[in-house]
């Protein structure tokens, strides 16, 4: 069974920096895209960041790039997303997502992924 857990979010003043971890497991499969999405309290969830973990080929939402940076270290089937800069704005509860059949697919879309994890929350402090 594919799990995705999760870890690292919390309380950071503005401006502070967190890093996010989504450890994967119950596959053998070895070529997948994990991507990060965010919900903030009555919006919908959106996408911040995806990578291709055999290529290493990174996406991120315009509102991530240069503050976000997501990265694989395959040998423990774990994807970072490490938040810099972080902005009120940057606030919601963020899953990681699985989607094994990436090719040729929207990073970003919510419908491409196959399996989620139970989320973190991130809140932002002004």
């Amino acid at each position: 069974e594919v799990q995705l857990v999760e870890f690292g979010g919390g309380l950071v003043q503005v401006g502070g920096s967190l890093r996010l971890s989504c450890a994967a497991s119950g596959f053998t499969f070895d070529d997948y895209r994990i991507g990060w999405f965010r919900q903030a309290p009555g919006k919908e969830r959106e996408g911040v960041a995806s990578i291709d973990v055999v290529d290493g080929i990174a996406n991120y939402a315009d509102s991530a790039k240069g503050r976000f940076t997501i990265s694989t270290d395959n040998a423990k089937n774990t994807v970072y997303l490490q938040m810099n800069s972080l902005k009120p704005e940057d606030t919601g509860v963020y899953y990681c997502a699985l989607e094994f059949e990436w090719y040729g697919s929207d990073w970003s879309s919510r419908a491409e992924y196959e399996y989620w994890g139970q989320g973190t929350q991130v809140t932002v402090s002004s």
